[in-house]
């Protein structure tokens, strides 16, 4: 019987939850795309390119993917079984709530660990891969595109523009180029009645044929003054003429592998330890240097003070000596004429001593920064696979509650529960990575605020709460309603004994 269980709810739970991964999957592609749309417009990228891209963006999405989907497949899932009786059946059976969540709870724990594996050792390479031909798509220039009536850029040292432009046959009329290769400003200009502009066999050139135009090219007057310049120019007429301007920057030129390979988001979990202990271990030294720094000139500083009282102390000992001064006996021991350098002194010493102290700290900043962006890294990749348990415990509850299925009402619950987590999350993450709280506390800030509420919401469905029920509500607020309406009640009856 309790086998036949397992299965049942099993195969409840696999189809919604492979259904709603893929879809939660494509919607963050989506999001990829809406916010790259830019960068990957008017390039002519290949299909196989783009391809490659979508593929590895979308194996760094997994991760984020799954507890989203594993919340919604378990709120589809018991709100389906509610919704047909079934849970009240097998309740009935004398089978409680948590029995019959073990087989998922089981299926859970081990999606936990494959998305823990996957984000050890494949969201490394994915997301290197990723970020690298994406870096390398960035770089490639837009494909030549020039539109009739503005001045096109986009080739190296030069300017083209063209009034009109037939997009069938592909010619070009009134045609005007200027030619910035010698860097003299506008002294090489082309004009043509007509052309037609093709690329070579190996798209490294642009061949572009002329008809009926002139060349203008004004001549370089070299050891010749300024002042005694005459700019000649040459003006070449011509029929036909064909100019091959080469192309640089417009194919895709793939980066070698492990170009961000140093990044925390692209290291396993061992890589981000020896990561965090050797940058902490260089934080730890810089600083006692700093220290060890700050402190010797310090005593230096202090030993002429002490010098200028008549008092001769060793490095060792100065600070214990001038304990026993104050700063006025200090000043007043020095004559008149040696008072106001000594202040002006002070002075410098001090502005000196706080901007080497204001450089250090922001040294600090930044290399506590970096030690965080490692740690934040390495408590991520536990973080989003402990999800999966903490949206299972608030999805399956939750269904049982509210006993509605589809995705209509799930979906909003889903969608409501996972912004505040990533919204938690989020935060945490940049209060972490600003030392303002610690690294644990930040990263797991959203799985101890909502593993509660998971735990809660199980134990209101086991022992069959309406906490979700709108009737429920209402009646509280009639009972208040009732309450506050016999007080009034009471208050008028006490009113009209006093006046009596």
């Amino acid at each position: 019987m309790l086998k036949k269980v397992d299965k049942f709810v099993l195969k409840s739970f696999i189809g919604p939850l492979i259904l709603t991964f893929f879809i939660v999957l494509i919607i963050l592609l989506l999001q990829f795309l809406w916010m790259y749309v830019d960068e990957l417009a008017g390039k002519g990228l290949d299909f196989l390119v783009l391809a490659e891209l979508l593929y590895h963006f979308s194996l760094t999405f997994v991760p984020m993917a799954l507890p989203l989907a594993i919340l919604l497949a378990s709120l589809m899932t018991f709100g389906n079984m509610g919704e047909f009786s079934e849970l009240s059946a097998l309740k009935s059976s004398g089978i409680p709530l948590q029995r019959i969540m073990r087989p998922l709870i089981i299926l859970i724990g081990a999606v936990s660990f494959v998305s823990f594996f996957f984000s050890n050792n494949v969201l490394p390479y994915a997301t290197s891969e990723a970020r690298t031909l994406l870096y390398d798509i960035r770089r490639k220039k837009p494909d030549i595109n020039i539109q009739a009536g503005t001045f096109y850029n986009g080739v190296p040292d030069f300017s083209i523009k063209v009034t009109s432009k037939n997009p069938v046959t592909n010619r070009l009329d009134k045609i005007i180029i200027y030619d910035h290769r010698e860097k003299r400003g506008n002294v090489a200009v082309t004009v043509a009645d007509s052309g037609y502009m093709n690329t070579t066999p190996d798209e490294t050139g642009l061949i572009m044929t002329l008809y009926n135009g002139y060349s203008f090219n004004e001549v370089d007057e070299k050891n010749v003054s300024t002042s005694d310049r005459r700019h000649p120019s040459r003006k070449d007429f011509f029929s036909e003429q064909k100019i091959v301007i080469p192309l640089s920057g417009f194919d895709l030129e793939r980066s070698q592998d492990g170009m961000f390979k140093s990044n925390a988001a692209m290291l396993s979990i061992n890589e981000l330890n020896f990561h965090i202990d050797s940058l902490g271990k260089s934080y730890n030294e810089r600083v006692d240097a700093h220290y060890r720094d700050f402190k010797n000139s310090k005593i230096y500083h202090l030993s002429n003070y002490a010098y200028l009282a008549n008092i001769v102390p060793t490095p060792e000992d100065s600070l214990k000596k001038m304990k026993n001064v104050e700063a006025l006996q200090l000043l007043d021991s020095l004559p008149v004429s040696e008072r106001k350098d000594a202040i002006t002194r002070s002075i410098e010493y001090i502005k000196d001593s706080n901007n080497w102290l204001a450089q250090i700290s922001e040294s600090h900043y930044w290399e506590i920064k970096v030690l965080k962006r490692y740690e934040v890294e390495w408590h991520k990749k536990l973080t989003l696979s402990f999800a999966c348990l903490v949206f299972f415990f608030i999805g399956a509850p939750l269904g049982a509650i509210i006993r509605k299925g589809g995705l209509g009402t799930p979906a909003v619950i889903s969608i409501f529960f996972f912004v505040i987590y990533y919204v938690i999350s989020l935060s945490g993450q940049k209060l972490a990575e600003e030392d303002l709280i610690g690294t644990f506390a930040g990263m797991w800030a959203a799985s101890y605020i909502l593993l509660p509420i998971g735990i809660f919401l199980t134990y209101k469905a086991t022992t069959d709460s309406v906490i979700m029920s709108i009737d429920t509500y209402l009646l509280f607020f009639r009972k208040i309603k009732d309450a506050i309406y016999r007080f009034t009640m009471n208050e008028k009856k006490v009113d009209e004994e006093e006046n009596l």
